[in-house]
Formats: structure tokens, C-alpha cells, sequence
């Protein structure tokens, strides 16, 4: 004899115990009638009256099972979207002609700018360069002055040389032609001066014209006072032959004689 175990589900629904007990109730039956029919199969001896079993089933209603509350959903924590990317509406037709005018006037204005910029560089070099042109007339003016300097030095000396060859050449004609004195008186001694005994010098400078004479005579440098009225008388008293000059007698400037007083 086999059993069969059930396994109720006390969590089910009630309606499924009714379902449950009707299917229970068939298979007790079933088992009850194979039960019989072997116990029959299985005596030799003569039967004896069976004992019926009456089997009394019950159902019994089990309380609704309490169900738990379902817990609450816990809230789920999404990440925070991305922020959208802004969107920039285009500009009214009126707002794009004053930004594009505004752009426009910038750029001309940087044109400008550098327009103003290449000019002044243009007009720095032009002075730089003009600069330049009159420095190098300046030194050129300079080097002709220069120049014209040391022509006019040299032209005065060449014309000084050249006098100083005349000079020298008449110098030479009138060595060639030297005059002579024709007669000269040593002067008085002065008695103050022999009283003293002072002795001394003087010299005297003057002009011999073309008749041999003395004119304008001086004396030159230091002499003593007592010396300058006999020198001055002796060299008015000189007669000199006249200098001949190309054969013409001439005067001579600048004649000296000098007188020595000296006691003996």
C-alpha cells in the first residue's frame, strides 16, 4: 500500500483548498478501492466479512495567510542629466546688418590704423633719408670750404714766396749796385759823458735819397741820453753815392749806423 503525501500550501488562496479537497477526496477513494481489491487478490482462507472502514474527511478552512505589505520602492537615484547645450537663437535680420556693420567698421578701422602705420614709416625713412642727403652736402660743402682754404693758404703763400723772390732778387741787384758812403764824421764825444766817464753805443736807422743825402734819421733800441744828439748830428752829416737801379739812381730806406763811445 503506497501513501501519498500532500504538501499544502498554506500560503495559497482559499479558493484553491476547495479545488484541493475534492482532488484529495477521489484519491483517498481510489486508494481505498485498490486497497480492497488486493487484500482480496492476496487470502487463500476464507474470507471473512471485511470490516468497512468508513473514512470521514473534513474540511477544515485554514485562516487567510497574513500577507506581508510590499515594501516600498526604494527611489531610485538617477544622475543628473546634462545640462543642454544653449541654443543661441539667430539674431533678428536687424541685429545680424549691425553686428556685420560693426565688423566691417573694425576692419576698415584697422585698415586705417595700418595704413596711418606704413605711412609713418614711409615718412621716417623719407626724413632719415633727407637727413642723410644733407649731412653728406654739409661734409661736401665742408671738404670744398676746406678745400678753397688751402688754395687761398697756398695761393697767399706762393704770392709771399714770390715777394720774397722779388725782394731777394732786388736785394741782390742793389748788392750788385752797392751805394758808398762818400764821407763820415765820427760824432763829439759829449764832455758830460767824459766828465763820467760813461761809454756806451747807439744806433742810428734812416734814408738815403737819390742824391746820396740823409733824411729822417732815428735811433733805435737802447741809448744813453747823453749819446742820441751827437749820433743824430753825425748821421745828418753822411754823404753817401747814389744807388744806380736799371741806370737810374734810386734811395735806400732803412740804412743803420751804429756809433761807439768809448774813452781811450
Amino acid at each position: 500500500m503506497s501513501a501519498m503525501t500532500m504538501t499544502l500550501d498554506l500560503h495559497a488562496p482559499r479558493f484553491a483548498w476547495r479545488e484541493h479537497g475534492v482532488a484529495l477526496g477521489a484519491a483517498v477513494a481510489l486508494h481505498l478501492g485498490l486497497a480492497l481489491l488486493l487484500l482480496n487478490l492476496s487470502q487463500t482462507s476464507p474470507l471473512t466479512p471485511a470490516v468497512s472502514v468508513v473514512m470521514t474527511t473534513q474540511l477544515i478552512e485554514l485562516p487567510a495567510p497574513v500577507v506581508a505589505p510590499p515594501a516600498p520602492p526604494q527611489p531610485v537615484i538617477t544622475p543628473p542629466a546634462p545640462a543642454p547645450e544653449p541654443v543661441v537663437a539667430a539674431p533678428p535680420v536687424e541685429q545680424a546688418d549691425l553686428a556685420y556693420k560693426r565688423v566691417e567698421q573694425e576692419r576698415q578701422e584697422k585698415a586705417r590704423q595700418l595704413k596711418r602705420e606704413q605711412q609713418q614709416r614711409a615718412e621716417e625713412t623719407r626724413r632719415q633719408e633727407q637727413l642723410a642727403r644733407e649731412t653728406q652736402q654739409r661734409q661736401a660743402q665742408e671738404r670744398e670750404r676746406e678745400q678753397q682754404l688751402a688754395q687761398a693758404r697756398q695761393a697767399e703763400a706762393d704770392s709771399r714766396a714770390a715777394a720774397a723772390r722779388a725782394q731777394a732778387q732786388a736785394e741782390a741787384e742793389a748788392a750788385n749796385s752797392q751805394y758808398l758812403p762818400i764821407a763820415k764824421q765820427a760824432p763829439d764825444y759829449p764832455q758830460r759823458a767824459l766828465d763820467r766817464k760813461i761809454e756806451g753805443e747807439c744806433t742810428v736807422a734812416y734814408r738815403v735819397n737819390a742824391q746820396g743825402r740823409v733824411e729822417d734819421p732815428q735811433v733805435l733800441g737802447d741809448c744813453h741820453p747823453l749819446f742820441v744828439k751827437p749820433s743824430l748830428a753825425a748821421a745828418k752829416s753822411f754823404r753817401y753815392q747814389p744807388r744806380i737801379v736799371n741806370g737810374q739812381a734810386v734811395a735806400v730806406a732803412s740804412v743803420k749806423n751804429t756809433f761807439s763811445f768809448k774813452i781811450r
